[in-house]
């Protein structure tokens, strides 16, 4: 009879666990509200999934032309005139140089190269090698140099750090071009968590950065990963980090949009707690992001990231009509957080999607509802 009530105890504690588990960061198995099946996200107008650009965030058209034009001619010229034209400050150089970077290394990835065949990505030597004066490519360089290590090599082996290295000595170049531009010192935020900086030299590269953009939503993001527990930092480090920032935020900022990042990237890999993302430090974070967002200029290059991180949030909430706000903003383009994390991430994007359209409708809402 023992051994009956032990079988029965843990075929109920398998009933409570079980739907607690399926509940695991970047995915959801189970639809709180109706199936994503019974409702049709193209009747809001929403893009097929195979239509959803995985490149960018948001829409940057002048990006898109440029990236096109360079990775047909292979000519690096387009390129560095519209670097030569985006505000030193401004968040979109930042975005453009990490975009240019990334179609570098990825065409080099897709073709390496070998006997009589030029490797991808050709188009940036050619430009460091006519133009080694030219900030804009040495930026882009720096980041190109980045993104190798990360992307072909394992944090703490040699290569890692050899390429980490390079990277870093790139970023000393690219900023004795542009004294005032901020970005290749954010590329070293980056090269600072690969290599391990110690915590005073991190603050030294920091300083730098607020000296030149001290609302720079982008370069807080990057420092937000060395302070995260999974690198140099606590848990506790990092909200602080994130709450500073938004505490002094200016008028219009999305910088306070910063805790929800934080608790973003400390999310349990299992969560236990039914209520964790209605609880109150996940409430408070995603309402500092969505008065961030009320606030923050229309055409803020920043705006797209923080709506994307939204909806994760949303979705996970059940706040359903809130959730289908931020997607009729975002729709068509998931390059940003979380979706990126993903191996597919426009699979991931639309399964979050169809969950916001199905709960909407479970609970009343229909396309004539929805603002736009």
């Amino acid at each position: 009879m023992e051994i009956l009530w032990v079988l029965m105890a843990l075929v109920m504690f398998g009933f409570v666990l079980l739907p607690f588990l399926r509940r695991r960061r970047g995915m959801i198995e189970q639809v709180p509200a109706g199936h994503p099946d019974a409702a049709d996200p193209a009747d809001y107008g929403f893009a097929r999934t195979e239509e959803l650009d995985v490149r960018m965030p948001g829409p940057d058209q002048d990006l898109l032309d440029v990236l096109d034009v360079v990775q047909r001619t292979q000519d690096y010229r387009a390129a560095q005139q519209l670097l030569a034209g985006t505000e030193t400050e401004g968040e979109l150089r930042w975005q453009r140089v990490q975009a240019f970077a990334g179609s570098a290394s990825l065409e080099l990835q897709q073709r390496p190269g070998g006997v009589g065949d030029l490797p991808g990505g050709q188009w940036l030597r050619v430009w460091r090698t006519e133009a080694p004066k030219d900030a804009g490519g040495a930026a882009v360089h720096a980041e190109f140099l980045v993104q190798q290590a990360w992307r072909t090599s394992t944090p703490g082996t040699d290569e890692f750090r050899i390429i980490m290295e390079e990277a870093r000595d790139a970023c000393g170049q690219a900023a004795l071009l542009a004294p005032g531009d901020p970005v290749p010192y954010i590329v070293e935020l980056s090269v600072a968590r690969g290599l391990g900086y110690s915590q005073a030299e991190f603050e030294q590269l920091w300083l730098r950065i607020l000296d030149r953009a001290p609302a720079h939503m982008g370069a807080h993001l990057a420092a937000l990963h060395y302070w995260c527990e999974k690198w140099h930092g606590s848990r506790e480090t990092a909200m602080s980090f994130a709450e500073a920032a938004a505490a002094r935020a200016p008028q219009g900022s999305l910088l306070a949009a910063m805790p929800l990042f934080a608790v973003f990237e400390h999310l349990p890999e299992v969560n236990l707690v039914r209520g964790f993302y209605q609880s109150e430090v996940v409430t408070k974070a995603v309402h500092g992001a969505l008065f961030a967002v009320h606030a923050a200029r229309p055409d803020d290059p920043m705006l797209a990231h923080v709506r994307h991180l939204l909806v994760f949030f949303l979705v996970r909430a059940e706040r359903w009509a809130e959730a289908m706000n931020q997607l009729v903003h975002v729709d068509g383009h998931v390059g940003a957080l979380p979706w990126t994390l993903s191996p597919d991430p426009a699979a991931e994007f639309a399964v979050y999607r169809a969950l916001a359209v199905a709960g909407y409708e479970a609970n009343g809402g229909s396309p004539a509802s929805l603002p736009q």
